[in-house]
């Protein structure tokens, strides 16, 4: 029989105090149970990566940081997940820059029209001067931004009616956009007449003509199934387009210093992983996409020309304020 003594009752007491002081901490528990939202099919490198990324947060903080992750606006729009980031009510959003620019505006920055030629000019603006700008402007809207940009790719145009080479086959021409004011002086300025759709909508809007076409990465479009809708695929590459990484500021605050260096840690490292995903997938998917669309090279020259001329540039350079000179350290001279 165990005998209770006075030491024993006094360090069973030590150890109930402790309990209750720190109900939560208990290794293997989760402490912090975050969501991660966003409007990315499942399957997708976003979600395939961060879903890895989840996993080892949760080894390397030994259970006491559980994130689960809701792709495919699960949890509501673009606008609605935005609001419950800033609220509180998801913990990390992973949004196009083009779209964040609601709150912060110098995040669609990177929406520039024909501003980026290629990958290595992308990532030395925005793993560098220009995105530590960003970053920094992420701050004043009580939201932080990880370092590191995911990888969405060049943006195409996808055509349900003609297939689009010049400045001129854009006329009019009805081309679905997302809700974002640089995307739409974009195709304004070219000449085109873009509609605003929300992205689970825009199957059925090429479908009913609501738009003649929509513009898209190559994974976008075949994740969402947008070439069945379809019949061209013009490589304008118009617009590079990443996701931010952001975290409601009070929730990442919650943990403990050590505990929120991993976790930046890893989504960081999975960025990483994710950019040379994207970049293999698109590549992948041309010869995929070449099955069920017809495929038309595009040069670029006459489309910037078009933008320099209407004044694109030079009213987004007004917008910009201080981000434009690094936006073209980077690219060279654009307005």
């Amino acid at each position: 029989m165990t005998q209770i003594n006075r030491r024993n009752l006094l360090t069973g007491s030590a150890a109930l105090s402790t309990s209750l002081a720190f109900p939560s901490i208990v290794w293997g528990q989760a402490q912090f149970k975050l969501k991660f939202a966003n409007i990315m099919p499942g399957d997708h490198p976003l979600n395939v990566r961060m879903r890895e990324a989840a996993e080892t947060i949760k080894k390397q903080t030994n259970g006491q940081v559980e994130i689960s992750v809701f792709p495919a606006s699960q949890l509501g729009s673009d606008a609605d997940m935005l609001s419950q980031l800033r609220s509180g009510g998801i913990d990390f959003f992973a949004q196009t820059g083009l779209i964040l620019s609601s709150l912060v505006p110098v995040a669609a920055i990177n929406g520039i029209g024909f501003a980026f030629p290629d990958y290595p000019t992308v990532w030395k603006a925005m793993d560098g001067a220009l995105g530590k700008h960003v970053i920094g402007a992420f701050e004043k809207a009580n939201l932080i931004a990880f370092d590191h940009m995911w990888d969405n790719g060049f943006r195409q145009t996808l055509s349900a009616t003609k297939p689009i080479r010049t400045p001129e086959d854009l006329q009019g021409y009805k081309i679905r956009v997302p809700p974002s004011a640089l995307w739409t002086s974009l195709f304004k300025s070219i000449g085109a007449a873009p509609v605003s759709v929300p992205w689970g909508e825009t199957y059925t809007a090429l479908q009913t003509r609501v738009a003649d076409g929509l513009e898209n990465p190559l994974a976008g479009i075949y994740f969402a199934k947008m070439h069945e809708v379809a019949k061209y695929l013009s490589g304008t590459n118009h617009m590079w387009d990443g996701f931010w990484f952001v975290a409601n500021r009070r929730s990442f605050e919650a943990m403990p210093a050590a505990t929120r260096d991993i976790v930046r840690k890893v989504i960081n490292d999975a960025a990483l992983l994710q950019r040379a995903d994207v970049a293999k997938l698109n590549n992948d998917l041309r010869a995929t996409l070449e099955k069920h669309v017809q495929f038309v090279e595009v040069n670029p020259t006459a489309f910037r020309e078009r933008l320099k001329v209407s004044g694109f540039y030079a009213e987004w350079q007004k917008k910009m304020g201080d981000a434009w000179p690094l936006l073209e350290q980077a690219t060279g001279k654009l307005a």
